[in-house]
């Protein structure tokens, strides 16, 4: 068997040949049209990362693998963009890893500071991606020796973790209420068939609860209804002020927190890389810990610059993190990598254990598409930005 280090001497070979592989025409063409409709995606509320890679997983198959990949991960890393966009402009988070920043991204706009907080939201976003792109490189091959020593009693003290976490952001003074919605969230969660048995819990015979309520939908809802209900109370509708297209100077604020950014960096990887859990909670966390180390806890929500750099940058990093397990172990770290595996299987790749014998150029090539990728996103939402605050002050 590979030695460890000659696994990785093989793997940045491979990823610094796909990487200058990438420059042809064709090929960066397809990238940023992908990354656009990507961003498009995340930025429409209903729309996500998840369902942008479904939709495109039906239309890449019998594409050439390599060009398939670049549409669907293009898709992805714009997607969780995205989210940013609608989150920062209208308080809705077009993805759900976007909710987090909604806290403080929205109440910048509202200060006439949206293109300072679209501004942060891409630069975490960038650098996000790059770290986890990072860390699923050279952690793919020992991850793959943790991982499988995950059992059930981990998993529930995971979810424990969660309703935990629930407390402490929604209020923590009083953090019952927030314990409350999280368990309430677990029960939402129980409806549709048990994994283990297969019996029906709480479908009251309807068969469209069999696999489970919808995740996105509900997510948009819980964002999006106290959202319209309190635009109906207010006879003065919010306006976000577009006074300033010209951004901050955001290089002291990046420099303050260059430490915070890998943190936040480093537990959207983390997060991201246990099966199952995504870039939702990963943003949260980072939302949560920005939060508690912050010289003024008590400003967060009235648009602090760490709130939107914590869940950006940990959400974008969770891209990376999430392609650890998937192909590891083959199991997805968040649903757009479950998507991403149905994708895999359908072009006759089995992601798990085995991927790195029979087809050892797979990691490095994702590892390629997704530089290029964020590349691509930090140009795209550059040049949409403007037109995005354009776009929101239709009446």
């Amino acid at each position: 068997a590979m030695s460890l280090l000659d696994k990785y001497l093989e793997t940045s070979f491979l990823f610094g040949q796909f990487t200058w592989e990438f420059i042809s025409l064709e090929t960066l063409l397809w990238m940023l049209g992908a990354v656009i409709i990507g961003i498009l995606f995340g930025t429409l509320p209903g729309l996500s990362a998840t369902i942008g890679i479904a939709l495109f997983a039906g239309i890449t198959y019998g594409w050439p693998l390599q060009l398939a990949l670049v549409v669907l991960l293009g898709v992805y890393v714009g997607a969780i963009y995205g989210g940013s966009v609608s989150a920062i402009l209208l308080n809705i988070p077009g993805t759900g890893s976007a909710a987090a920043t909604c806290l403080d991204g929205h109440p910048l706009a509202m200060s006439g500071q949206a293109s300072t907080a679209n501004t942060l939201a891409r630069t975490s976003s960038l650098i996000g991606t790059l770290f986890g792109l990072v860390i699923f490189l050279f952690f793919t091959p020992l991850m793959t020796r943790i991982a499988l020593e995950f059992t059930s009693p981990e998993f529930f003290w995971l979810a424990v973790f969660g309703i935990l976490i629930c407390g402490s952001l929604a209020n923590p003074e009083y953090p019952l209420k927030g314990w409350i919605a999280g368990l309430f969230g677990v029960l939402l969660a129980l409806v549709g068939l048990d994994n283990l048995h297969g019996a029906e819990r709480l479908t009251f015979g309807i068969d469209g609860l069999l696999s489970g309520l919808p995740f996105v939908p509900m997510t948009i809802a819980f964002f999006g209804i106290p959202q319209i209900v309190k635009s109906m109370q207010e006879t003065q509708p919010e306006v976000v002020q577009a006074k300033s297209l010209r951004a901050t100077p955001l290089l002291p604020v990046l420099k303050r927190n260059l430490r915070n950014i890998l943190k936040w960096g480093g537990i959207g990887t983390a997060i991201g890389a246990i099966p199952g859990v995504g870039e939702n909670i990963a943003a949260w966390v980072a939302y949560d810990d920005a939060k508690r180390n912050h010289p003024h806890p008590e400003k967060f929500g009235t648009g602090v610059y760490e709130g939107v750099m914590a869940p950006e940058t940990a959400n974008n990093a969770a891209i990376g993190g999430s392609i650890i397990p998937l192909v590891s172990l083959g199991i997805p770290g968040s649903p757009p990598t479950a998507m991403l595996l149905a994708a895999l299987m359908m072009h006759g790749i089995r992601p798990g254990p085995m991927l790195e014998q029979d087809h050892p150029e797979i990691i490095p090539q994702l590892g390629a598409i997704l530089l290029w990728a964020t590349l691509f996103l930090f140009i795209c939402g550059l040049l949409m930005t403007p037109a995005m605050v354009a776009l929101l002050k239709i009446r």
